[in-house]
């Protein structure tokens, strides 16, 4: 794998992603970051928001539902408790999602603030990353 990085992609549910690609950027919780081959190894948390990695010429977009990372010289494996292809992506439930979540704020007295927050944070990364596959 010279020059290359092992990607894998696990969820609850199983392995949702796994190949070698060149690069990779995704959303830390402490900022954005980005992995070539040979990096130093790290551990970090992941929040919601976009995986991004390069393939050659292809692009491709992940969004990702909290997790952890572990980067090595070669590998990255990334447990997320969710995780979806922008082509996967369901964009109309995103958009419902978001306008619930937006309701919910309203009434912040009736209902959980913090639970209705992460639902709006969710729904607009999905947007986001199934929009990236409708740019092209």
């Amino acid at each position: 794998m010279e020059n290359k990085l092992k990607l894998e992609i696990v969820t609850p549910y199983g392995l949702a992603f796994s190949e070698e690609v060149d690069e990779v950027v995704a959303s830390g919780s402490e900022g954005e970051f980005g992995v070539l081959p040979d990096h130093i190894p790290f551990f970090t948390t992941l929040k919601v928001g976009m995986l991004i990695y390069k393939k050659g010429a292809e692009t491709g977009y992940f969004f990702v539902n909290w997790g952890y990372a572990e980067i090595g010289p070669d590998k990255i494996l990334v447990l997320a408790d969710s995780a979806e292809k922008a082509e996967d992506i369901d964009v109309e439930r995103a958009i419902e999602a978001k306008k619930r979540a937006e309701e919910r704020l309203k009434k912040a007295e009736k209902f959980d603030q913090a639970r209705s927050i992460a639902s709006l944070e969710r729904a607009i990364s999905r947007s986001q990353v199934a929009a990236k596959t409708q740019v092209k």
